[in-house]
């Protein structure tokens, strides 16, 4: 039986999330060496407002003093070094999203996203050269295009305890096989919860994806899959399947300086298959290397697939309602 999740010490004070995250972004700080931020008006712009902080580029540990939805007329570009911290406040965020440019050593965490409108919008857009974020306990659904799109040699990324619902291309990594670039992509992806969003949990081509202790159910396509090139470890994941039972599925593609075309590897280790969910073919490697998380961290907090892993993951994931933590002195 699980009794804890991975970091339930950081909403001991309001910077303990500096650092904290597993996995592939855990060097990500975001604005721990800036000073706290209020944001106290729910307008698209102007004093106050999230925008007028995010466009800073001193680094900042951004709160809120207000509830309530703000809606984005445009994406909103986040700068260097910042933590956008939803604790002890209800933000949701709509019309467009939040796009990560060229940027480094982001947090975002405890908000929500629903009803992104207009071509190429995402909730979360990370693209281009971005690295070291960290998107902690989000809620996301009914976006345009994705929910969460990572591309163009943005890497060191961690995604962890976040809900997602309500759409259909929920998370790109890896943007077609032209973008040879994204053979540097890194993603972990853990204890998240995907309810009955219809594929991409996640589609990746080119990087490599560590996913570990996540919920996926009731998918219409696909669960994972893996496009050229790409290595996905899947480990400790519940796969429930619904009408689909197809959960792992490999789309061969041709990287523009190759000249045959290749899918990508899946390696499946104590992943629990439910309701006629299929297991994980066994592809040969043709002599391609299958990356394994221990060659580049050394500690993560896993636990068997189980019955009660599937209802904490329920409970515990996306937005919650939780203090802001206070400022240690």
């Amino acid at each position: 039986m699980a009794t804890t999740l991975p970091y339930a010490d950081v909403d001991s004070s309001l910077r303990a999330l500096a650092g904290r995250a597993e996995g592939f972004g855990r060097f990500a700080v975001g604005g721990v060496n800036g000073p706290v931020h209020h944001v106290t008006s729910l307008a698209d712009e102007g004093p106050g407002s999230l925008r007028e902080a995010c466009r800073k580029k001193e680094p900042l540990w951004i709160v809120f003093e207000i509830s309530g939805t703000i809606h984005l007329s445009s994406y909103l570009n986040v700068s260097s070094h910042k933590t956008i911290d939803g604790r002890g406040q209800r933000i949701k965020l709509t019309g467009k999203g939040l796009r990560l440019k060229e940027c480094e050593n982001i947090i975002i965490c405890n908000l929500e996203f629903e009803g992104g409108r207009g071509h190429d919008v995402d909730g979360i857009q990370i693209k281009p050269n971005s690295k070291h974020i960290w998107i902690d306990r989000c809620s996301l659904r009914d976006y345009d295009d994705g929910l969460i799109d990572i591309t163009r040699q943005s890497t060191d990324i961690t995604i962890s305890r976040c809900y997602f619902s309500l759409h259909d291309k929920t998370m790109l990594i890896g943007a077609d096989p032209t973008h040879i670039g994204d053979r540097c992509i890194r993603v972990t992806i853990h204890h998240c919860f995907f309810d009955g969003t219809r594929q991409r949990h996640p589609r990746l081509r080119f990087g490599k994806v560590h996913l570990y202790n996540n919920y996926t159910r009731n998918w219409e396509v696909y669960a994972i899959c893996a496009s050229v090139e790409a290595q996905i470890y899947s480990q400790c994941n519940i796969y429930e399947a619904g009408q689909k039972k197809k959960a792992f599925e490999f789309y061969t593609e041709k990287a523009a300086d190759k000249e045959e075309a290749i899918s990508g590897l899946i390696t499946s280790e104590g992943d629990l298959l439910l309701n006629g969910g299929q297991q994980c073919p066994l592809k040969e490697a043709n002599g391609e290397h299958m990356f394994h998380p221990s060659e580049f961290y050394q500690n993560w907090t896993t636990e068997p697939a189980s019955d009660s892993l599937k209802h904490i993951l329920q409970i515990c994931t996306g937005w919650r309602s939780v203090p802001r933590p206070a400022e240690q002195c």
